[in-house]
């Protein structure tokens, strides 16, 4: 069946560059592989049946590439041997509505995370500008450890903008658990988080809300090749999906509209190369 939904996809509906002779009408395996963020082997195993017990991730992974409906969603998981999640646990999902969106997008640095900061995906340009994010694994890929344990990003702040970041990270956090208090998700990470990292424990505790003003809305970015960059970073929510979609942009007819036009370049041919 995945084979089956592989041949249906258009490389270029994806952002798959052509490139070349193709034998293939829809993706290579290797493709659709990159485009999930698993192996080629991996990915092998489940066309052929050989993979046990995917995980959530892995198979919302290859539904969002797949540009699944909601019924071959739905199907998906059951030929994985799991239900599809149901209401009360924090989604993954992204629509086809939502997906329209960011194809329409798609020329500005986005990442689109879940309702606990969990990265869903990001796309070349955002990688590009902030960092290749394919290599980021497990708790790795949510942005409050990242912010207040991990390495953080390649936005330039200062320590009471990072401060004003992380209150704004966790209270958000907080109202999540609020909302979806049967997912044990939500509360593995907020027991990782307590056990690294004694702000977070402060933080969470002290019942901060989220601000009404963004502090993180106009960031600085460091880039290796082209310098520092200005940027507007505005945070689109989706209601009903509670996702949260993050876009980058710069001032038109600016330096920084030009760095980070040749940031997106130089990254997106880094990529393919």
């Amino acid at each position: 069946m995945v084979r089956r939904w592989r041949d249906r996809i258009p490389p270029e509906a994806v952002g798959v560059s052509l490139g070349g002779r193709r034998r293939a009408t829809g993706l290579r395996r290797e493709e659709l592989a990159a485009l999930s963020g698993i192996s080629v082997d991996y990915l092998t195993r489940l066309e052929q049946g050989r993979a046990t017990s995917p995980s959530t991730q892995v198979i919302e992974a290859l539904a969002r590439a797949l540009r699944l409906s909601d019924p071959e969603r739905g199907l998906l998981f059951n030929l994985a041997g799991q239900p599809a999640p149901g209401p009360g646990l924090v989604s993954s999902r992204i629509t086809p509505s939502v997906q329209r969106l960011l194809d329409r997008l798609e020329g500005n640095p986005i990442a689109v995370y879940d309702a606990m900061w969990n990265l869903i995906v990001a796309n070349a340009p955002y990688d590009a500008l902030m960092g290749d994010t394919t290599t980021w694994c497990g708790v790795e890929r949510n942005g409050v450890w990242r912010n207040l344990i991990g390495s953080g990003s390649r936005a330039v702040l200062t320590p009471e903008e990072h401060q004003d970041l992380v209150v704004g990270l966790v209270a958000d956090l907080r109202m999540t658990a609020a909302r979806y208090p049967r997912d044990p998700r939500v509360r593995q990470l907020v027991t990782e988080l307590r056990s690294g990292s004694a702000q977070f424990v402060e933080l969470w505790e002290s019942g901060n809300r989220v601000q009404q003003n963004d502090p993180a809305r106009h960031k600085i970015i460091e880039h290796p090749t082209v310098g520092r960059i200005a940027v507007d970073c505005d945070t689109l929510i989706v209601a009903g999906d509670d996702l949260r979609i993050m876009v980058y942009t710069a001032a038109p007819d600016t330096e920084d509209a030009e760095r980070l036009a040749l940031a997106c370049v130089l990254g997106t041919q880094s990529l393919i190369e």
